[in-house]
């Protein structure tokens, strides 16, 4: 007899009246949402507009969910259109099946052509959700918790599952918690891009990159350790070659990115910096005030003329002093010139002096 072990729950949907709320819906739900709230916050502090992830997401969502179940019919084909088999129940997306690899490679598609409507690019966009890509998943791995599915080998550990229902194949007992590993693995996937975002200021994508790189590092043992049915390709599940392709690919990505385009995005919605008032080019709320360095430079350049004009002036006085002094035979300059230029005469001051003389002899 065990003496711990996780629980599987009596069942995976309750009725609310004629309702019926599956756990499994309400998993994927509540991930979107904390995707969209933390996504929406990073978007913002890299100087894009509130809202905007959510606009995206009405795109990317949608092609995701389509992604995902495609990815799982097509893997799983045997499931839905073997004999014996409803092709019918290919469409009953809440009783579980949605593939994550082909949830983001549509979810990807979905969020371009959100992104391309808005003039925004896309690998901003995904650096700024990715983790909360992570988090969604770790939330939402709990919904093959209300399905009793996707577990392990089988084990006796305090942590092990314990699986009561016999449908589908399946067999009660204790079995290793897979859906458990991964929604830890994915909840320190995003710890650490957010980490990784803030300590290298990863721009180009190569944040989502990083997302992609972890999960699959994660996805692969663990995928190792199930033991539903799945196609097997050189021993290896085929998933375990996903993980395999897709890392080697992110990785890449990751080396060829920061060598061509290092850094970061310093714009990544147009517009959006204006109406957060933030520091622009040209603003006068900057907070280095440009047009006070404008007004002020232009202070500056008056006073410099001023000065210039001023030294000029005093350059052309001296020159006709100069040439006054000498007896040039340059053109003769008006008297209001000349006497600011040269002072009074010879002329001028003999007539001056018979002017008093005059006066004196008449007073005598």
């Amino acid at each position: 007899m065990e003496l711990a072990y996780i629980p599987s729950p009596s069942r995976g949907v309750l009725h609310l009246g004629p309702i019926p709320l599956r756990g499994y819906a309400f998993c994927i739900i509540i991930g979107v949402f904390v995707a969209v709230w933390l996504g929406n916050k990073r978007w913002i502090a890299r100087g894009g507009r509130a809202g905007t992830v959510a606009d995206i997401a009405v795109w990317a969502v949608p092609f995701g969910l389509v992604g995902g179940r495609l990815y799982h019919v097509i893997t799983d084909y045997e499931l839905y259109f073997s004999a014996g088999r409803d092709w019918v129940d290919a469409f009953k997306v809440w009783e579980g099946g949605l593939g994550i690899w082909g949830a983001i490679a549509f979810g990807a598609v979905g969020a371009w052509i959100g992104c391309r409507r808005r003039g925004i690019p896309l690998p901003a966009y995904a650096d700024a959700i990715a983790p909360g890509i992570a988090f969604a998943q770790a939330i939402g791995r709990w919904g093959n918790w209300f399905n009793q599915e996707l577990y392990g080998r089988e084990t006796h550990l305090p942590w092990a599952l314990h699986i009561t229902s016999s449908e589908g194949g399946r067999v009660p007992g204790y079995y290793h918690p897979t859906f458990l590993y991964e929604s830890l693995w994915c909840v320190g996937v995003g710890v650490l891009v957010i980490w990784a975002d803030r300590r290298f200021k990863l721009g180009h994508g190569r944040a989502f990159a990083l997302y992609v790189a972890a999960y699959c590092v994660g996805r692969g043992w663990i995928e190792y350790m199930r033991v539903d049915d799945a196609h097997h390709i050189l021993g290896l599940r085929l998933n375990d070659w996903t993980a395999i392709i897709v890392f080697l690919l992110a990785v890449a990505y990751i080396v060829l990115s920061s060598r061509k385009r290092p850094g970061r995005e310093t714009v990544v919605e147009p517009g959006a910096a204006d109406e957060l008032g933030e520091p622009v080019e040209g603003s006068a709320d900057g907070a280095d005030s440009a047009d006070g360095k404008d007004v002020e430079d232009v202070e500056d350049k008056d006073s410099e003329g001023r000065n210039s004009e001023g030294r000029n002036s005093e350059g052309r006085k001296s020159e006709g002093k100069a040439s006054g002094g000498a007896g040039s035979e340059g053109a003769p300059e008006s008297g209001a010139e000349a006497a600011d230029a040269s002072g009074p005469t010879d002329e001028a001051k003999s007539a001056d002096e018979a002017e008093s003389a005059s006066s004196a002899t008449k007073k005598g």
